[in-house]
C-alpha cells in the first residue's frame, strides 16, 4: 500500500506592510501546531521517503519543526506546490508513485481539493483542512494516481 501524507502549513503570521506572501513567518501558535503535527505523525509511525515542499517560509517552518521530531528524510523544495491546483499536485504526486511514502507540505485550497479528488474524485467536494491539519492516503500497491483511486486513512489537525 502507498501512502500520501498532505500537511497543511501551521498557522503564519499576516503579512506586513511591503512583505511578500511567500516570506510570512510561522506564528507562536503555529509552532505549537507544528509540533503537535510532528508529534502525531511520529505516533502514528508515518515517516515518509520523501518530501516534497512548498518554498513559502511558513511551509518550510513547518516542515523543519516536523523533521526535528521524525529525523532527516530525503527533502525537496517543489515551486510548483505554491499556489498549486489540486490537479498540478496530483502530477507531482504521479511523478513520484514509485516511493512507499510521499509527504506534501502545502497550502489550501490545492491541498483539500487533492484529498477531496483522490478520495472522492472530485475536487469540489472538500470540507476544509485546517492549519497543520493531515490528511493520509492509500493507494493500492498498483493503483494509479487519480481521482477517486484512494481511500482517506486518517485525518487530523491540532
Amino acid at each position: 500500500m502507498r501512502e500520501l501524507i498532505l500537511l497543511r502549513h501551521a498557522h503564519a503570521d499576516p503579512a506586513v506592510p511591503g512583505e511578500a506572501d511567500l516570506d510570512r513567518p510561522l506564528s507562536a501558535d503555529g509552532h505549537a501546531e507544528a509540533e503537535a503535527a510532528a508529534r502525531w505523525l511520529q505516533q502514528q509511525r508515518l515517516i515518509p521517503d520523501c518530501v516534497l515542499c512548498s518554498p513559502a517560509r511558513r511551509t518550510r517552518e513547518t516542515l523543519e519543526i516536523v523533521l526535528a521530531t521524525l529525523g532527516y528524510v530525503d527533502q525537496r523544495l517543489e515551486p510548483a506546490v505554491y499556489e498549486a491546483s489540486a490537479g498540478t499536485l496530483a502530477a507531482l504526486v504521479d511523478a513520484h508513485r514509485e516511493l512507499d511514502r510521499l509527504l506534501l507540505v502545502g497550502h489550501n485550497p490545492g491541498l483539500e481539493r487533492l484529498a477531496a479528488l483522490m478520495h472522492s474524485g472530485q475536487s469540489g467536494d472538500y470540507r476544509g483542512m485546517p492549519p497543520a491539519g493531515i490528511a493520509v492516503l492509500e493507494f493500492g500497491a498498483e493503483a494509479p494516481i487519480e481521482p477517486g483511486a484512494a481511500t482517506l486513512s486518517a485525518f487530523w489537525w491540532p
